[in-house]
């Protein structure tokens, strides 16, 4: 089977370091990393101009991976990117990353989970985002251990999300916080 194209949402400043360890395994086709001056370019254009990249991204995508670390959950652009995302009819998934090292060799506490602040609706139900969308939180003490189970595991993970977003048909995800 061919490597699915994802786009890798997460938390710029503080987990660039463990993102790159799961973007560069090679199991997915990721999208590329954008440069702190190409951002800065981006950002001087505005709200506007941040939501039609960040819509660009996805609509090549086949699923959203948010790389959970300590303050995701707060970020206003990826709680932009889930929600677009989900909308967009891709498949949502996240991984919990705080236990893998950063270039200080340092783990750092968990985050809460972003998919709580999301309520997915069709015509007749309502649910939080978070009982469908499947967060994956490796147990493992330690760093390697963490990082090689992401790795044996991305491409079903990317699947399985891709087939949960599949069966919920036309339902929508709005932010509720």
């Amino acid at each position: 089977m061919a490597k699915r194209c994802v786009f890798f949402s997460f938390h710029y400043a503080r987990d660039a370091w463990r993102a790159n360890q799961v973007r560069n395994a090679g199991v997915v086709e990721g999208n590329q990393p954008v440069s702190p001056n190409q951002w800065e370019e981006v950002k001087r254009r505005g709200d506007k101009a941040i939501k039609a990249w960040i819509n660009a991204q996805i609509s090549t995508r086949s699923c959203a991976i948010v790389l959970i670390g300590t303050e995701t959950a707060q970020r206003q652009w990826i709680q932009y990117e889930i929600e677009a995302a989900w909308n967009a009819g891709k498949g949502v998934l996240g991984i919990r990353v705080h236990r893998l090292r950063d270039q200080n060799s340092a783990q750092s506490p968990k985050g809460p989970n972003p998919f709580t602040q999301f309520t997915i609706s069709d015509k007749v139900d309502l649910q939080n985002m978070a009982e469908v969308v499947t967060t994956y939180d490796p147990h493992m003490a330690d760093s390697r251990d963490v990082h090689k189970c992401i790795v044996d595991n991305l491409s079903d993970w990317v699947e399985e999300a891709i087939k949960i977003r599949h069966e919920c048909g036309q339902s929508h995800a709005r932010h509720i916080h």
